[in-house]
C-alpha cells in the first residue's frame, strides 16, 4: 500500500510540471515516467531499502516522495534542456 501512496504522490507533482516550460527529457510522458520513479526509489531508499508494511500509510510515507520526484524531475528538466541546446 506505501508504495501506492509513493507512485500517487509522484503524480501529483508531475501535475505542476506544466508551470515549466518543456524541456523535459521525453518531453511531458517522459516526466511523467521520470517523477514516479524518482518518488517510488527516492522512497524505497529513505523506508531502509524497504517497503514499509503499515496499513493504511501515513502522512509521512506520503511526505517521503515528494522530493525523490522534485529532484528526478528537476534533473530530467535539466538533462532535457542540455539536448535541445537550449
Amino acid at each position: 500500500m506505501t508504495a501506492l501512496v509513493w507512485v500517487m504522490m509522484g503524480i501529483a507533482v508531475w501535475h505542476f510540471a506544466v508551470w515549466v516550460p518543456d524541456r523535459f527529457w521525453g518531453g511531458i510522458v517522459g516526466a511523467f515516467v521520470v517523477a514516479i520513479i524518482g518518488s517510488v526509489v527516492f522512497g524505497f531508499i529513505v523506508s531502509g531499502a524497504s517497503v514499509p508494511s503499515a496499513t493504511p500509510p501515513g502522512l509521512v510515507e506520503a511526505l517521503i516522495a515528494i522530493p525523490g520526484a522534485l529532484i528526478a524531475l528537476g534533473a530530467s528538466w535539466v538533462y532535457g534542456s542540455r539536448i535541445d541546446g537550449q
